[in-house]
């Protein structure tokens, strides 16, 4: 995620306005990421939903470049979403959808 640290806070606000118009909470949430297929962001981004219960499945591009990541998982609140998207923004070079 390639945001502006300075733009990060308000990015922030507005999407957990979104989160909590567009769906009901507790509620399912679709996280998709791509990375590098020889990054160690892979593992990272892995490890961020390691004993919660999502549901994770790769699947690599034509030319085994990179790897697309979805997460289905049940989030609490737009909070929890956002704690991780700010978790994947430390983590350069995954691109986040």
């Amino acid at each position: 995620m390639s945001i502006p640290s300075h733009y990060q806070e308000d990015f922030f606000s507005s999407l957990q306005e979104k989160l909590q118009q567009s769906q009901s909470w507790p509620g399912l949430y679709l996280f998709k990421f791509i990375v590098k297929t020889n990054s160690s962001n892979l593992t990272h981004l892995k490890s961020l939903f390691e004993d919660k219960n999502a549901v994770l499945s790769e699947k690599k591009s034509s030319k085994n470049a990179f790897v697309s990541l979805s997460v289905r998982i049940t989030m609490k609140d737009p909070e929890e979403v956002i704690s991780i998207y700010k978790k994947v923004s430390l983590l350069k070079g995954v691109i986040v959808l």
